[in-house]
């Protein structure tokens, strides 16, 4: 994907973009529903009408946002420098036949505190998923009769993709 021009110059501004667009709708969605309420009840019993997810999607959603900046100072701002600023496209290191990306991904995972908070947000951004999929499917109507389809593959993508994520630092993180 690196040296991919798709990926490089059409799909990377357009998620730019996309992040940056539900960050702000996320927002905007949580203070209309907080103003929508009006007045607290006296006793909120939220587990009973909802998911611990679904009350706290704005906190999951900063804790992705601190990773996406955490990403970005380790992985994209370097890998800008390398390209555009030093001219390096090949992703090769100089005089031999190795990629960069495996020895910096090695280095970016030894800090125990970072492979902790990695995980963390990959653990939040698999919930955050998951009820973002449910609520999407209910939001357009999914009919009954393929919700149940339609779960099983926001199950398997909310939990495959973060929690690959998830082993590619645990694993640089015990084998280094």
């Amino acid at each position: 994907m690196g040296t991919n021009w798709a990926v490089q110059y059409l799909m990377q501004p357009i998620l730019v973009l996309g992040v940056i667009y539900h960050f702000v709708m996320g927002f905007v969605l949580e203070i209309q529903n907080r103003k929508a309420s009006g007045v607290k009840y006296a006793m909120n019993k939220g587990g009973a009408n909802s998911t611990w997810m679904s009350r706290n999607m704005i906190i999951s959603g900063l804790v992705i946002l601190a990773f996406l900046v955490v990403h970005f100072i380790d992985f994209w701002i370097p890998e800008m420098q390398v390209k555009y600023i030093d001219g390096d496209m090949s992703g090769f290191v100089e005089g031999t036949n190795n990629f960069r990306y495996y020895d910096e991904v090695v280095h970016k995972f030894e800090n125990p505190l970072k492979v902790g908070f990695y995980a963390l947000s990959f653990v939040l951004l698999s919930l955050h998923l998951q009820h973002g999929f449910m609520s999407a499917f209910q939001s357009v109507g999914v009919k009954k009769s393929i919700q149940h389809s339609m779960k099983a593959v926001a199950y398997v993508f909310s939990y495959a993709i973060p929690f690959g994520f998830i082993f590619i630092a645990l694993f640089h993180f015990f084998n280094h």
